[in-house]
């Protein structure tokens, strides 16, 4: 077998017709037709059909050919001709012509297969078996498999060609392509880090980068000027369904430059990079502040495929003499809604009221919802009889009513309650009521965004991180609200309510620098432990610079309108951060925990919850989470003994060596009283003690639901 001879199937033409070529891949499908034998074979550049007859192989040969399977690695030669007409395949990229096949080899067999893998159909009109109802934690435990599926190919083909793009395109203007390290320490910034324990320096940790922030960065204090890199990233983040615990995103960073230079130089990368999708993007990117988005579409990554902007009405009930309004006005809060033109025969009074006001809105945090429908040149609504003629009429007039339309509004003394429940009800009604076109795609560039945001103890936590450039110089770090009104020089690349990346202008000066760690309440020998080696690059002439990462998974899944990113990616982990194929995460060997000398770590410090296992009742309330009261531990101590005198008793009487299960009486169990109180150690903290994570006054768990 000759393979430096061998050509890709896929791409042989009907001007190919005549020649004796080699090709070499997979059976996809298989058709006996009686003493013909057609198979699709599979490369990565296509399909082509080939056809085994008795004439043109020996009876061996075809015995041979008779016995082959799906997934079969095969190699033929043969020569290729026309098909005869009526007998073109259009499902294929090679539909008009085939390969008469002289010469086969089994290069190697498979087992029957846990899904079908083919998705072509071998005749015109045929249905293909495919895999797109196979469970996708099967499909990731045999990717190999999946990844030979057409589709899988096509996907990780364009994903290779954009970011070839990428490469060539910065490239042509004086980026250089520089890694950096993917061994590094942990910064207490951004989410958490996955750790590597290290060997030669026993309980001490490496920490894999979430992004290359402070190396690139440093990059630019060392003059290179322009750097970009294709950076693995890692995160340890809580469950979504569309991200991943380990990613790719296009990292770049240049000096002396502003604003419009980023804007400029991704807005056109961002246009050539879809048009491999055929997809054609306008230009320039509208931009949006970061209050306006919130203000009106209650997102900082608004969708701007549909209308729906919100309508303030806070004014139109300043006297109002509805009690609700009213009292929310009183607390200092705000209205808004949306007009849904024309879909009041969608939305019936009962879906309003039943559905929306009493379950989906208060889901998204609103206390309530207020609706009105327009029918015969007049809102109505089951509330309608409190406003009084000019309100309606100034609501009219605000939301430019007509017939067939629904108002929804939000009240709430919480102007981020407001947008953020109108925000979310935007998004569900337009998915519900078909508002939005599936092939459009609006960027836009969100700006202005908070430099600070309040934290719950009264300081404040950077928005973005702690090197983004503020709007201004001239600021008191020990003022909290002045803080809270500085606006960033950071934005994001937003398109169809996906963020796609981001990036800011940085800091270059060192006092400033200074001034921000100061306004997070950070002292200089924190700042110097935690940041020292990038900050003490800063004594040596930093130019101004400022850079930018997108996320390249995001952005091809955009593209290629897939469900999801495990689509474009070649091993992803599933929804859970787990790896069907290969098992990870797994527990590791107790020797390997000794080497890195973790099984003691911390030396003979107690750890969370060691002390509470040394007692049997303690324990029980450790590993069920549930605190024990002191007056409550005498009848547990009773219930226990009583179940391990019954489990002796059970287990002499069978003669067993060990008890197989513990007998105790069936009994509820329910503390007495029936009225409910807020516990006294809610306040104190020692409820949530034993709770593995904490959010505010909540027990905390991973998100397991889309």
């Amino acid at each position: 077998m000759r393979f430096s001879q061998r050509e890709y199937g896929g791409r042989l033409t009907p001007d190919d017709v005549g020649r004796e070529v080699l090709l070499a891949g997979w059976v996809d499908a298989f058709r006996d037709h009686g003493g013909l034998l057609f198979v699709h074979l599979r490369d990565r550049s296509g399909m082509i059909q080939v056809v085994f007859s008795p004439e043109q192989l020996s009876g061996p040969e075809f015995e041979r050919a008779s016995a082959l399977r799906s997934e079969y690695c095969i190699a033929v030669t043969g020569r290729v001709k026309r098909r005869l007409a009526g007998t073109e395949n259009p499902n294929i990229e090679t539909g008009e012509i085939e390969v008469e096949v002289t010469e086969l080899s089994l290069l190697s067999e498979s087992d029957p297969l846990p899904f079908a893998v083919s998705d072509k159909a071998m005749v015109a009109g045929g249905v293909a078996a495919g895999s797109e109802h196979v469970a996708e934690d099967l499909r990731l435990q045999y990717r190999y498999l999946d990844l030979r599926r057409t589709a899988m190919r096509d996907h990780l083909t364009a994903r290779h060609k954009i970011f070839q793009l990428v490469r060539n395109f910065l490239d042509a203007r004086g980026f250089l392509e520089i890694e950096t390290p993917v061994l590094t320490m942990s910064t207490p910034e951004g989410a958490r880090d996955y750790l590597v324990p290290s060997r030669v320096h026993p309980q001490n940790f490496y920490a894999l980068p979430q992004s290359p922030q402070l190396f690139k960065q440093l990059l630019m204090c060392g003059g290179m000027e322009r750097y970009f890199q294709l950076a693995r990233c890692f995160r340890d983040e809580d469950l979504r369904p569309n991200r991943q615990p380990e990613f790719t995103q296009l990292d770049l960073e240049a000096s002396f430059i502003d604003e419009e230079f980023l804007y400029v130089l991704i807005e056109e990368l961002t246009v050539q990079m879809f048009a491999i999708g055929g997809i054609e993007l306008p230009r320039p990117f509208p931009r949006m502040a970061h209050a306006e988005a919130m203000d009106t579409m209650g997102s900082d990554r608004p969708d701007l495929r549909f209308g729906l902007r919100f309508v303030d009405v806070t004014e139109v009930f300043a006297q109002t003499g509805y009690s609700i309004f009213r009292q929310v006005l009183a607390r200092g809060g705000c209205i808004k809604g949306i007009n849904l033109k024309g879909q009041s025969e969608k939305l019936s009074k009962n879906v309003l009221q039943n559905q929306y006001a009493k379950e989906i809105a208060p889901a998204f945090g609103a206390k309530g919802m207020t609706w009105m429908r327009a029918e015969g040149g007049a809102l109505e609504s089951n509330i309608v009889q409190y406003f009084s003629e000019g309100e309606l009429a100034e609501l009219g007039e605000r939301f430019g009513v007509e017939d067939g339309d629904v108002l929804i509004m939000v009240a709430d003394p919480s102007y981020r309650v407001v947008t953020t429940a109108l925000g979310h009800l935007r998004l569900h009604l337009a998915e519900r009521l078909g508002l939005i076109p599936h092939d459009r795609f609006c960027p836009v560039w969100i700006t202005e965004f908070p430099l600070f945001e309040p934290t719950e103890e009264g300081g404040v936590t950077s928005s973005h991180h702690p090197f983004t450039a503020p709007d201004r110089v001239d600021f008191d770090p020990r003022n909290i609200e002045e803080l809270l009104e500085l606006r960033s020089r950071a934005y994001d690349l937003v398109m169809n309510g996906e963020e796609l990346g981001g990036g800011s202008i940085r800091i270059s000066n060192r006092e400033l620098q200074r001034k921000i760690f100061m306004a997070l309440g950070l002292s200089e020998e924190e700042t110097a432990r935690k940041f020292g080696f990038f900050l003490r690059a800063f004594d040596y002439g930093p130019p101004p610079h400022g850079g930018l990462a997108l996320g390249m998974d995001r952005i091809v899944s955009m593209i290629l309108q897939t469900p999801s990113i495990r689509e474009v990616i070649a091993f992803p982990k599933n929804r859970s951060a787990a790896c069907p194929l290969t098992g990870a995460p797994a527990m590791v060997q107790r020797e390997q925990l000794v080497e890195l000398g973790l099984l003691n770590l911390g030396g003979k410090e107690v750890l969370p919850g060691q002390a509470e296992q040394a007692d049997r009742i303690d324990r029980l309330s450790w590993v069920s989470r549930l605190g024990i009261a002191v007056e409550e531990r005498p009848v547990m101590e009773s219930i226990w003994t009583q179940a391990e005198a019954l489990a002796q008793a059970a287990q002499a009487a069978a003669g067993q060596e060990a008890p197989i299960r513990t007998v105790v009486p069936v009994a509820h169990r329910t503390r007495p009283g029936t009225e409910a109180n807020r516990s006294k150690h809610a306040e104190t903290g020692q409820l949530l003690k034993n709770a593995p994570a904490v959010k505010g006054n909540y027990f905390k768990v991973a998100n397991i639901l889309e």
